[in-house]
């Protein structure tokens, strides 16, 4: 397992912490073929799947991964017909949950990530699944910087969040701001 000791500089401030700690762990991506991460994606994806909380959950916010994220795809439209699927959309500063049926269209959105297009979604979540760059052991998160899963993710501090990752992206500490939302779990290999 690769981790993330210690910062270039012995003191700096929690942004150059955090843009620092994106900069390595993209770099440990590119050390990943696609059939890696596919290979790793897959085993992630069965121990959500098997996870208690997915397990009883009838309503679950997912993510549509981008190529370098734990791949959801598949998983999406497997469990689509069985459980109530929701899925971000961007609009603006916000992330606006839209469900997900058979019939749904996705186009891509300004983030090159594939968005459906559908009703936005007004409820509640059983368990929402989190993509991100980095997390430790705590559950504290490094998104890719612009707040959007904090700033959403606020909105439900009751609702159970299971951050998704490969191994190379536990670290030891997260550089964390008082916005950050901390996730109650993460799976990884």
């Amino acid at each position: 397992m690769h981790c993330f000791r210690t910062f270039a500089r012995p003191i700096c401030t929690v942004m150059e912490s955090k843009q620092e700690l994106r900069k390595h762990i993209r770099q440990l991506k590119k050390e990943h073929t696609p059939d890696q991460l596919a290979r790793q994606s897959a085993i992630i994806m069965s121990k959500l799947e098997q996870h208690p909380d997915f397990v009883r959950a009838n309503i679950v916010m997912l993510y549509n991964s981008l190529p370098d994220e734990v791949q959801t795809q598949s998983f999406i439209q497997k469990w689509s017909s069985m459980k109530r699927i929701v899925l971000p959309t961007v609009v603006g500063d916000d992330i606006i949950p839209v469900g997900v049926d058979e019939d749904t269209s996705f186009v891509e959105g300004d983030f090159h990530i594939m968005e459906p297009q559908n009703h936005p979604y007004r409820g509640s979540f059983d368990l929402i699944v989190v993509p991100g760059m980095a997390f430790d052991a705590a559950g504290h998160r490094l998104g890719r910087g612009k707040g959007y899963y904090d700033r959403f993710l606020c909105n439900y501090p009751k609702v159970k969040k299971i951050g998704l990752c490969f191994d190379f992206q536990k670290v030891d500490a997260v550089p964390v701001e008082a916005t950050d939302i901390c996730m109650d779990e993460v799976l990884s290999l």
